[in-house]
């Protein structure tokens, strides 16, 4: 069975370009080519395609607008982009609209060959620059989350471990050794390095982040 192919681009030298790439494997068929995202909706509801190719920066509807309409029309179609942007804010709307795959034009045919049936195996292919960018926001984005989990000392600790279980102040500064006063003062350092208000909120947030374990 070979892989039909529709294409969107506004660039119809471009296009056939990629035609006659595909001409030239006998697993590819062009289904059709489209010089807006109207026209390749058009035709992919016609056709049915495999692959769906779309250029991300279209006049009237925009590639990625394109592919969220076509993914709940057609939740079978394999869709990829095929654009000169290198940009993760594209490359994350592109992932959210339903694309599994994000392909540069200054891809070499072999690369956009292979990209073509990896994707249309169901799988995801990211050209390497953009696998590069996402792996490089993935990491920086989880950096900054363990950056901004707020420190609470060991006694804050044991502190919220009693309060998230339903300790009272009399009862904590009982069972740690401390005065209520000193009890009170941990308790508001807590919700200020917390971002709460009150114990409930405390405890959704402690549980949510794995700060205590109530089994303990």
């Amino acid at each position: 069975m070979k892989i039909r192919v529709l294409m969107i681009d506004d660039h119809r030298l471009f296009l056939a370009g990629l035609e006659d790439i595909l001409a030239r494997e006998d697993d590819f068929e062009v289904a059709g080519v489209a010089g807006s995202c109207r026209e390749g909706m058009a035709l992919a509801l016609e056709k049915r395609p495999d692959v769906i190719i779309l250029d991300l920066a279209m006049p009237e509807t925009s590639g990625v607008e394109a592919a969220r309409i076509l993914s709940e029309a057609l939740p079978g179609v394999r869709m990829a982009a095929l654009t000169m942007h290198l940009d993760r804010q594209m490359v994350f709307e592109a992932l959210k609209s339903g694309m599994t795959g994000y392909i540069l034009k200054e891809a070499t045919p072999e690369e956009f060959l292979f990209a073509l049936r990896v994707i249309a195996r169901g799988e995801t292919w990211l050209s390497p620059k953009v696998a590069t960018l996402v792996a490089k926001d993935f990491v920086r984005q989880g950096a900054q989350e363990g950056a901004s989990e707020p420190a609470l000392s060991e006694r804050e600790r044991e502190v919220l471990h009693l309060l998230v279980k339903g300790a009272g102040t009399r009862e904590i500064a009982g069972k740690l050794h401390i005065s209520k006063s000193t009890v009170d003062t941990h308790r508001r350092n807590i919700l200020d390095k917390l971002g709460c208000e009150n114990v409930t909120c405390l405890t959704r947030y402690a549980l949510r982040h794995g700060l205590v374990d109530l089994d303990e």
